[in-house]
């Protein structure tokens, strides 16, 4: 059995898994899809991705799901299928890490600008990110991964929206230009 996440952390260098959406492109997946779908339409596909990982050394991996917000899957219809993506993303991950791997919940950029550069408020994101993350914690993620945000203020609502359902460890990524 695994030891907690924040044990193992202050232990020794942890490996993360690489880029879910370039594995899945190699497989044949087109960009014109939600490759966050591939969790409910595509479950075996995306357990192979993640066992590769696992079998490679990965100490993380993290779950397909970086894309899997209101907003991002709104634009391909599938807003309604939001906690089923997210959830299932999770049930996969967590199957495929087997006890070897740790599973991070991967929650990426809203895909729009928030206050004070867009209309959508700082409140609208917080809950846009809250239902991701609470569908993520209801899938058995060990952590929360916040990746490629380039505004803090985003990266902030996406913060506080977990921390009002989970009290998981969060590594949260910035990208600068």
């Amino acid at each position: 059995m695994l030891k907690a996440f924040k044990e193992a952390i202050e232990e020794r260098v942890l490996v993360c898994d690489g880029a879910m959406g370039t594995m899945l492109y190699a497989k044949g997946v087109f960009i014109n899809k939600s490759f966050d779908a591939l969790n409910v339409t595509q479950p075996d596909l995306v357990a192979e991705v993640h066992a590769e990982y696992v079998r490679a050394g990965a100490d993380i991996i993290e779950t397909n799901t970086f894309g899997a917000n209101r907003i991002k899957l709104g634009s391909f219809g599938l807003a309604d299928r939001l906690h089923a993506i997210n959830e299932q993303g999770a049930r996969i991950a967590r199957h495929a890490a087997d006890d070897r791997a740790y599973v991070a919940g991967a929650i990426g950029p809203l895909g729009i600008r928030i206050e004070p550069w867009g209309k959508t408020g700082v409140d609208e994101a917080r809950d846009y990110f809250r239902e991701q993350a609470q569908a993520l914690a209801d899938g058995g993620v060990d952590l929360f991964i916040l990746e490629t945000f380039r505004d803090l203020n985003e990266m902030g609502a996406a913060i506080d929206a977990v921390r009002a359902v989970s009290d998981l460890p969060i590594v949260a990524q910035m990208t600068t230009e």
